[in-house]
């Protein structure tokens, strides 16, 4: 599956190198020299990565063929994505964030919307989902969310009397 893995940010210094803002998990594998990352654009449809390396916290990548600052902006606010496999690694009970967005959210044996977008707080993801009484924000936490099949792409749900309202 494709997923979003950077989002380009300012240039850093003269020689082509760029900061990122991390949308990954594994950012040593995916910013690894020789990755290939697809962009967002027809004009850098592919970036290949030269170097990485983090300074103060933030990531600075390179790429072949970006050599120097002037180039650099002109890569400003691409989105970098990788072909991810979201299976690896996986354990019970996990699942990517991706899995999730179309899934039908099943409450009391019946599909009562679907989920549009996860929204990532501090304290717990919500679930957004769409119902036919509108949109419904559903924490992700054990108490309310019972089950995930990935497969079958629904998320069992036990909520509260009166939250759906």
């Amino acid at each position: 599956m494709e997923l979003v893995v950077a989002r380009i940010g300012r240039p850093h210094g003269v020689k082509g190198e760029v900061t990122v803002e991390v949308r990954t998990d594994s950012p040593e594998a995916r910013f690894a020299p020789g990755n290939r990352l697809i962009t967002n654009s027809e004009r850098f449809s592919e970036l290949v990565v030269s170097s990485s390396r983090v300074h103060s916290g933030t990531w600075l990548l390179t790429f072949q063929g970006i050599d120097d600052r002037n180039q650099a902006e002109e890569l400003r606010g691409l989105l970098l994505s990788s072909d991810v496999d979201i299976e690896a690694g996986s354990e019970d009970g996990s699942f990517h964030v991706a899995e999730l967005i179309g899934s039908h959210v099943i409450y009391l044996g019946q599909s009562i919307g679907q989920v549009d977008e996860v929204l990532s707080l501090p304290g717990q993801d919500l679930l957004s989902v769409t119902t036919s009484r509108g949109e419904k924000l559903i924490p992700m936490v054990s108490e309310f969310v019972v089950g995930v099949d990935r497969k079958a792409r629904t998320i069992t749900v036990n909520l509260p009397e009166g939250m759906l309202d």
